[in-house]
């Protein structure tokens, strides 16, 4: 068998990209997906105030530092509100490349009605943020289990948020999410631990992995950035890439089978990134 083969999306920045890079250095080959194939492209969704400004980043650029590592990268277009773009990009990958061994579901939609007060929400917002956080993923993961499951082999992971966990710190655009977005990641976060009910004689591992506040490009483009750093500190972006790597690679992974794991918290107990110390929570 040749290297294994990462299959990533929303890698086109942020903490996908980061985690990319990361499978790279650790040997992996890397299939990574997103809308934005080429530098400076925007979209209509792509912002949750129908803002149009392109966000820096692209496929090409993260295809392009994998292959400077050495490794081969696929970048392919891939948009979690068109089901038929998912199907396309995993027939690609297989036809070309033969397999997937790690599928990491990153992506999550941005448009309107993410940071909606509940009074503003429309059907349509719903709709869209449970497509992109949701539908698509189960989607993405029905393509690959089966023939995961054939390989003998393989493992998922997907990245969920703690707004699905608790209540926000304060209202949406002030330093809180809206109640879309975390009703989208509590769904996704019973993904991992159902994944290893069902599957529980094979030898496939499920992790869901919570990389807390990440100094992400859309971060930075945030409003309310501050708000958000002075309650949950902010961390760069190769911490939860390091945990992807691990839980992609590390024997003892297999221990945490169907658990979500607290990237922030992970990284710091495993020393992951030496020299990254976390800045203190704000109490107020």
């Amino acid at each position: 068998m040749g290297s294994k083969v990462a299959f990533i999306t929303g890698a086109s920045r942020g903490i996908g990209k980061a985690s990319a890079i990361a499978l790279a250095q650790k040997g992996f080959d890397v299939v990574v997906t997103a809308r934005t194939l080429e530098e400076g492209e925007a979209y209509e969704h792509g912002s949750r105030d129908s803002d149009v400004k392109p966000m820096p980043g692209s496929l090409r650029a993260t295809a392009a530092e994998i292959e400077n590592l050495g490794r081969r990268a696929l970048p392919i277009r891939l948009d979690l509100l068109d089901l038929a773009s998912i199907d396309a990009a995993v027939e690609r990958v297989y036809a070309e490349w033969g397999r997937i061994d790690l599928l990491v579901n990153n992506g999550i939609y941005q448009g309107p009605g993410i940071m909606s007060p509940v009074d503003e929400l429309t059907q349509q917002h719903l709709h869209d943020i449970f497509r992109g956080n949701v539908f698509a993923n189960v989607h993405t993961i029905q393509r690959v289990l089966p023939r995961m499951l054939a390989q003998g082999e393989g493992c998922i992971i997907n990245v969920v948020s703690e707004s699905g966990m608790i209540d926000p710190p304060a209202a949406a655009g002030k330093g809180g999410w809206g109640f879309a977005y975390g009703a989208s990641k509590a769904a996704l976060i019973r993904m991992a631990g159902v994944l290893k009910v069902e599957y529980a004689d094979t030898p496939l591992n499920f992790f869901n992995m919570e990389p807390g506040l990440v100094m992400t490009e859309a971060m930075d483009m945030r409003p309310d950035r501050e708000d958000f750093i002075n309650f949950y500190g902010g961390a760069p972006m190769k911490v939860p890439a390091a945990v992807v790597a691990w839980l992609a690679t590390a024997p003892q992974a297999c221990e945490l089978n169907g658990q979500t794991i607290m990237a922030q918290r992970h990284c710091l107990k495993l020393n992951l990134v030496p020299e990254w110390q976390p800045r203190r929570r704000s109490k107020s």
